[in-house]
């Protein structure tokens, strides 16, 4: 299974394609989109969904896991950022891709043990489950890749099998 894992934003956007088989993930890609400051957001916005479609249909994965929007007290940036997550959803959706979403607490939990972890224990942990010598850079690519690996987990669990 091809995993894309996005971690959202207006100026910066995180991404981390897995290839996830039987409780392993190696890591195909990762990086980051970004978007100039200073440009009319609707300009941003389609930067944005652009670079999705180009990823979407250059790496055509079966799967996209996407963070849900969380923001402390800059309305004004969570704005911008579910709008900049819209876009994404919309790529997917435009190409066929099942969307799953998952809160920071779900992503913490999955990629560490504990939905309170701290942002290095995350990265450190991503670094070790995929076996890489570094964290990867930016960290918005980090944060992208912990979402893919939550999705891997959830996704080949024996549990996801089973019906209702």
């Amino acid at each position: 299974m091809i995993i894309l894992g996005i971690d959202p934003g207006f100026a910066t956007v995180g991404f981390g394609v897995l290839e996830a088989e039987r409780g392993a993930q190696r890591l195909i890609r990762c990086g980051a989109i970004t978007t100039q400051a200073g440009l009319p957001l609707p300009t941003r916005l389609r930067q944005i969904s652009d670079d999705m479609q180009m990823l979407l249909q250059q790496f055509q994965p079966d799967a996209m896991a996407v963070e849900e929007l969380f923001f402390n007290s800059n309305v004004t940036t969570a704005i911008g950022v579910a709008q900049a997550r819209g876009v994404i959803l919309l790529a997917a959706e435009r190409e066929g891709v099942a969307i799953s979403e998952y809160t920071p607490a779900q992503v913490k939990q999955a990629v560490v043990g504990y939905g309170r972890a701290e942002k290095q224990q995350v990265m450190d942990m991503t670094r070790r489950i995929l076996k890489l010598q570094s964290c990867p850079k930016p960290d918005d690519a980090a944060d992208a890749i912990a979402v893919a690996i939550c999705h891997a987990r959830s996704a080949t669990s024996l549990l996801s099998r089973v019906q209702p």
